[in-house]
């Protein structure tokens, strides 16, 4: 893989949930500031073609809550990049029901994917992180492990799990000088978001909730995801950084 100057040149990344959304968004910029990156994402993903990041991303195609994934990330890491300096655990899903209508499926399903896979990536990642000076995790949170919606409770409680869990990471990996920061996302126009898109209320609503008067593009949160990568962010660690054109200051 080539090398290019850059805020983080020559660090390696897996970055998961790449192959759209803010996953795409985040490993671009990655590649664009001179990371190398392993890109996760499902078997079934369309993977959108980038040929000018041939050189700089490895794709691994992979369901991250298969008993074995971990694992073979890592490993596929280890064999590609040589070693992580930085994981993004991005992957995650939404689904609509409130305590009386979420069925057990949808919750497990949820938690598996937004929690329980973050974790067990984190914890094989966590030997190869102690071999980085500057080892990173950032997690995918949400503005939403600080408020509340209707009609989303899986998603909702797992964003405050994810909150949660990145602090404690911060404060048991701290002594090894590895950070862990989570994003907290607004309203941001991904294919993830694109059910709740359609429905003009709910666009409506973000647009005058937000003090920017727009709803999120990946690129958004990238940009600040390359900031929590990078040295900038060298003496942050378990903060939620909110990327959400002020909509939690418009209470």
């Amino acid at each position: 893989m080539s090398e290019h100057a850059g805020r983080l040149n020559g660090k390696k990344a897996i970055v998961t949930g790449a192959a759209s959304g803010i996953g795409r968004a985040i490993a671009k910029s990655f590649v664009a500031e001179g990371a190398q990156v392993l890109a996760v994402d499902l078997p079934s993903t369309d993977w959108a073609t980038d040929s000018q990041l041939s050189d700089n991303m490895g794709r691994l195609a992979i369901d991250i809550t298969g008993d074995d994934a971990p694992q073979t990330i890592a490993s596929k890491a280890s064999e590609l990049l040589g070693g992580i300096d930085i994981l993004v655990n991005n992957a995650g899903i939404a689904a609509h029901g409130s305590v009386e209508t979420t069925t057990d499926a949808v919750w497990n399903k949820v938690l598996q994917i937004n929690v329980t896979a973050m974790f067990r990536l984190s914890r094989e990642a966590v030997p190869f992180l102690k071999n980085s000076d500057c080892g990173r995790i950032i997690n995918m949170g949400s503005i939403m492990s600080e408020m509340s919606g209707p009609e989303t409770l899986a998603y909702i409680t797992s964003k405050h799990a994810v909150a949660g869990m990145t602090k404690s990471m911060a404060v048991d990996l701290g002594k090894y000088g590895i950070s862990a920061n989570f994003l907290q996302p607004g309203s941001v126009i991904t294919p993830l978001s694109e059910p709740f898109m359609n429905n003009q209320g709910y666009v409506d609503y973000w647009k005058q909730k937000t003090p920017l008067g727009r709803l999120g593009y990946p690129d958004d949160i990238a940009k600040v995801a390359v900031f929590l990568a990078s040295e900038d962010s060298g003496y942050m660690s378990g903060a939620g950084i909110k990327v959400c054109g002020g909509a939690t200051a418009n209470i």
